[in-house]
């Protein structure tokens, strides 16, 4: 199958609700590979790579967050997946 990448951008109340951790567990649970990091403005920021109806779900997952988040919104763009990320990591 082949494999996709999309960078997403999550607002609303996403920072200091355990969101980075969240989001890097259930990548893990979809078989996703990329990363996680909170941004200066209180965004979070995501790089999401592996097959396109996993990371559809994941997308998806990302407009619910854990229970203490209230994300209002998910913007993502599709980016040229790099085949030497390994992993899921939450970056700072």
């Amino acid at each position: 199958m082949a494999m996709v990448a999309v960078s997403a951008r999550i607002t609303g109340r996403v920072q200091g609700v355990a969101f980075r951790a969240w989001t890097r567990a259930e990548a893990l649970r979809h078989g996703l590979s990329g990363w996680v990091r909170n941004e200066p403005d209180g965004s979070v920021r995501a790089l999401i790579v592996g097959a396109a109806p996993d990371v559809a779900a994941m997308v998806r997952a990302l407009g619910n967050g854990p229970p203490a988040a209230r994300v209002t919104n998910v913007t993502t763009e599709t980016v040229e997946p790099d085949p030497a990320i390994a992993g899921f990591r939450i970056v700072r």
